[in-house]
């Protein structure tokens, strides 16, 4: 009654045998109406969206190369404007170039605003070439400057964009996460369900198993497992290094909650008659077991994938996960924690850990929203 009331447009009505029409709501529709009143979670996997497309195509939004060098180091983020310094306004906007002196007493650069120095925004500008997906030789960039320069998050110690290194560490630290957990996913459904399933021996086996892992402190063990990776490898092998690691240690949860709902389910009625039916045990745990499960495959995607986020940022950051010249969020912070960049450039850090929090709370958002979405009890 609720769902049809707040839903512009209704499934057909359905004529039972006695002549009564009903409407027949799938579950997926009845989750997908759920979750839309849970504005908090639609707004969070909107800007995951937005980010994971950041992600794709981060050669066209970075407006410049990762490695690129610029002559302005430490330059804290420009402001956009609007009015110039006589105070008439710009449809257009622009920035104001640097004026860069020296502290005497500590010797770091200082950075003011140059207002004879006018760099106009633009739109799809033209700037260093980047190859699109891997395989597309392009030059444009989202937004940019034709002359001049534009740090929208400032620069580091080389005089490389921080924005552009954010928007390709990105494609590290998310990508870190999905895979990591669908990995660990698929270990946890497959190892809980056989638990479950079968029982005996099997079961006190698996299960003495994922109390042995479990009894392991995280951190230590991501550490022994992360520094067994030789130094020497290309930083595509420690990505990937990384991502077994993270996987073999994040399955056991998942393990268990699958144990228990195979233990559940396996005795209703239509596993049973099913059982009667001549059906095969592929067909059952495909067929009648497993869809009863992808609600809660659901929520734990998007509840474990913050964890594994955060799980590679610690690594990176203790120095024994992904190294330069690989650029991930936890790089980026790894290569700012020394106390005099956090004094003076503060900007070096708040951005990694800007773009780790509010990754982390949407998915933490949208794994809330969908676990009411999917709870059968819930309005």
């Amino acid at each position: 009654m609720t769902a049809e009331a707040t839903t512009p447009v209704a499934p057909a009505p359905v004529a039972t045998s006695d002549g009564v029409a009903v409407r027949i709501i799938s579950p997926r529709r009845l989750m997908w109406w759920k979750f839309r009143k849970h504005k908090l979670a639609v707004a969070s996997a909107i800007f995951l969206i937005l980010a994971y497309l950041a992600t794709i195509f981060a050669g066209f939004v970075a407006p410049y190369d990762p490695a690129s060098r610029s002559r302005n180091l430490y330059a804290p983020p420009q402001g956009i404007n609007f009015v110039d310094e006589t105070g008439q306004f710009h449809l257009q906007p622009f920035v104001y170039g640097w004026k860069m002196t020296r502290d005497l007493k500590t010797l770091s650069p200082v950075y003011v605003a140059d207002t004879t120095q006018k760099f106009p925004l633009r739109l799809f500008v033209q700037g260093e070439p980047y190859k699109l997906f891997g395989l597309i030789d392009a030059d444009r960039h989202l937004f940019g400057v034709d002359e001049g320069y534009f740090h929208l998050a400032g620069t580091d110690h080389f005089g490389r964009d921080l924005f552009t290194r954010l928007v390709y560490g990105a494609q590290i630290s998310l990508s870190v996460g999905i895979i990591s957990v669908f990995l660990s996913l698929v270990l946890g459904l497959l190892i809980g369900g056989i638990s479950g399933l079968y029982g005996g021996w099997i079961d006190n086996f698996i299960q003495r198993l994922i109390e042995a892992i479990i009894a392991i402190p995280t951190i230590p063990l991501w550490l022994g497992l992360a520094a067994a990776v030789p130094r020497d490898w290309p930083p595509l092998y420690q990505y990937f290094a990384i991502l077994v690691v993270l996987s073999l240690i994040s399955w056991t949860s998942t393990a268990r909650v699958a144990r228990g709902r195979f233990l559940a389910l396996r005795e209703q009625d239509f596993v049973t008659a099913a059982r009667v039916y001549g059906a095969s045990q592929t067909r059952i745990i495909a067929k009648h077991l497993v869809p009863n499960l992808m609600s809660y495959v659901i929520v734990t995607l998007t509840l474990a994938i913050p964890g594994i986020i955060i799980g590679e940022t610690a690594l990176s950051f203790l120095g024994v996960g992904l190294k330069v010249p690989t650029v991930s969020w936890g790089v980026l912070l790894q290569e700012s924690q020394k106390v005099q960049i956090i004094q003076f450039y503060p900007w070096l850090w708040i951005g990694p850990a800007a773009c780790v929090v509010s990754v982390v709370l949407a998915f933490n958002f949208v794994g809330d929203g969908a676990r009411d979405a999917a709870d059968p009890f819930s309005r």
